[in-house]
């Protein structure tokens, strides 16, 4: 068994890039134009109830950055701030994989700028994912990148997803990983708490629901509400109230507990553009939140995998996946 590499309780992401490539590897997060079947009236009009006209994005695509651009920008910037020399283009805004197969692999062909960037992760939904789609990520990992699809699913459950404005279903996800993993790519799903309508007992059933899937990778979000979306609408009127920063890391210290080892942890928290957010106010302190997180596992004895039965990683180590 090797030591592990640092002291966390959880497999956090930054342990896993650096087992793969012996350094620190950075995201660098891309803006890459695209847009939503929920969004143009193939599934819907309006997009999910909390996303805004940025969709989870920078804004660089409507500014007229290109591809490169952003990312010769953000490699420089994470050079500097984190020494970085090996970078991830992530392509983060709307739905990735929403287009000819000849348009992505256009856009994705431009992040790769130079042999600094070792991989690509895509961020879509699962309604966006077929068989050529696996395919052309597929191919780049056959070039040597690592390859991850990161597909939002938000919740578990059919009626959460209706009520947000998904426009797919908990069955249209478990299809695209089963495509997903038919071509060895890595998959990372998201998963948000404290959507309309779920308590305690239906968050944690999803974690139930997913944790024996054949998922690498998962994003923590609790639901924090943005100017300009219907999440805010309904705020504003008082039908939606946000959960408490306690409340939030209790949720995510109960779902790591129940999460198999191998599962990444690309996220714990959200990270809200501070100009949009409306509430709660604690998003903006992802720090203490993160903290708190750290705080909770070690004083309730907890660890990512116990309730598996997974032996505590601080005590024995634990190889990698």
């Amino acid at each position: 068994m090797r030591k592990l590499l640092s002291q966390k309780r959880y497999h956090a992401l930054s342990d896993f890039l650096r087992a793969r490539f012996g350094e620190r590897v950075q995201k660098v997060t891309i803006d890459a134009g695209f847009t939503c079947p929920n969004r143009d009236g193939t599934r819907g009009r309006g997009g999910c109830i909390y996303c805004n006209a940025y969709g989870s994005g920078t804004g660089a695509a409507r500014e007229g950055l290109s591809i490169r651009e952003q990312m010769l920008a953000g490699m420089e910037r994470l050079a500097r701030r984190y020494k970085a020399r090996k970078f991830i283009a992530y392509f983060q805004a709307f739905s990735n994989t929403y287009a000819p197969p000849e348009v992505l692999r256009a856009r994705y062909d431009e992040a790769l700028v130079d042999d600094r960037v070792v991989g690509l992760a895509v961020g879509t939904r699962p309604d966006c994912v077929d068989e050529e789609v696996c395919a052309l990520l597929a191919s780049y990992r056959e070039r040597g990148l690592m390859v991850w699809l990161e597909m939002g699913l938000q919740s578990a459950h059919n009626e959460t997803l209706a009520r947000i404005n998904r426009g797919h279903t908990f069955e249209d996800f478990r299809r695209a990983l089963e495509l997903a993993k038919k071509h060895d790519l890595l998959v990372c799903t998201h998963v948000i708490f404290g959507l309309p309508g779920e308590g305690p007992q239906e968050m944690l059933a999803t974690i139930e629901r997913i944790s024996d899937l054949p998922l690498d990778g998962i994003k923590f979000h609790e639901l924090y509400v943005v100017r300009g979306t219907r999440m805010e609408e309904l705020y504003r009127r008082g039908e939606y109230k946000p959960l408490l920063q306690t409340e939030y890391v209790d949720l995510v210290c109960e779902s790591l507990a129940m999460l198999p080892w191998r599962v990444v942890v690309q996220r714990l928290t959200g990270d809200p553009r501070p100009e949009e957010l409306v509430a709660p106010e604690w998003a903006r302190d992802k720090r203490t939140t993160l903290k708190m997180i750290e705080e909770t596992l070690l004083s309730r004895d907890l660890w990512q995998g116990k309730y598996r039965g997974e032996p505590d990683p601080l005590l024995r180590g634990l190889p990698g996946p």
